[in-house]
């Protein structure tokens, strides 16, 4: 029986439990999954007694990059992203689970990005994720962010993609949204941004009526604002809910010791969404 939990600043609404439950189960295994909620106030001293109350634990916002002091070992693209997301507590050890999820869900829905040209928004925590997987992908990567000074600290960080504080006029195959707009207080919203001769404006059907596919990380609600507009101009969308159950699924291999499948992914996600048992 693994002891599990979530942590983050506020997760009572969190998926986790019955996420990670469901996926444990399916693969022969048994857990106990709990929230634990911390003000980031509180955590520097909370986080210790994670380790001793929890085999293994995931890592959500505003924790990734805090809860680096306390581990001895930080493993492939946690060590890139400078962010973890899930950790095992014998061996302080941390992960980073969200590239890998966010590649599995294009690859499950069919979205192709090698040799093209992909444009992510947002060079946050999510935007360096997707913006790094992407050109692993054999993707030209495009990253569009208003904050200058974070994007082009992400540019020397990860590199390998075009930093773009304007939008060209130019077709794009794929338009990632990766800065959180469009939920919670921004329901109905897009994000703004600056186009090519300084016009500052919603992205909307101008960028959006240009590209094949639009993924957007958020999935509550399931279609934003950014996904109906691009649904309305006849495109591809996905919204984030494989992402968030496929970086589980890796997180639950890794617990479990076990090599990920892209097609048992797939198979399990199905069955989730089903509500099978």
């Amino acid at each position: 029986m693994l002891r599990l939990a979530v942590v983050g600043k506020d997760v009572s609404k969190s998926q986790s439990p019955q996420m990670h439950t469901f996926i444990i189960n399916r693969l022969g295994g048994r857990c106990s999954y709990e929230k634990v909620s911390v003000p980031p106030e509180r955590f520097m001293e909370a986080a210790e007694t994670l380790f001793t109350r929890y085999d293994a634990f995931n890592v959500t916002i505003p924790f990734k990059g805090a809860i680096l002091p306390f581990l001895k070992h930080v493993e492939g693209d946690a060590r890139t992203f400078g962010a973890v997301n899930t950790v095992v507590s014998a061996a302080r050890t941390g992960y980073n689970t969200d590239g890998a999820g966010f590649a599995l869900m294009l690859q499950n829905a069919n979205v192709a990005v090698k040799g093209k040209d992909v444009l992510v928004l947002g060079a946050g925590g999510a935007g360096r994720s997707c913006a790094k997987k992407l050109t692993e992908g054999g993707a030209r990567v495009w990253v569009y962010e208003r904050d200058e000074e974070r994007l082009f600290s992400v540019y020397r960080e990860i590199g390998g993609f075009s930093p773009l504080t304007e939008i060209p006029a130019m077709p794009f195959s794929v338009v990632v949204n990766c800065t959180g707009v469009g939920m919670h207080d921004s329901v109905g919203k897009t994000p703004v941004a600056a186009f090519e001769g300084g016009r500052t404006e919603p992205v909307g059907e101008q960028l959006l009526s240009g590209c094949d596919a639009a993924v957007d990380l958020i999935y509550e609600p399931a279609q934003s604002e950014f996904l109906r507009i691009a649904a309305a101009c006849g495109k591809q969308t996905v919204n984030g809910a494989a992402m968030l159950f496929y970086q589980a699924y890796f997180a639950d291999c890794i617990y479990l010791g076990r090599a990920p499948a892209a097609e048992e992914a797939k198979t399990l996600l199905q069955a989730y969404r089903e509500g099978s048992v």
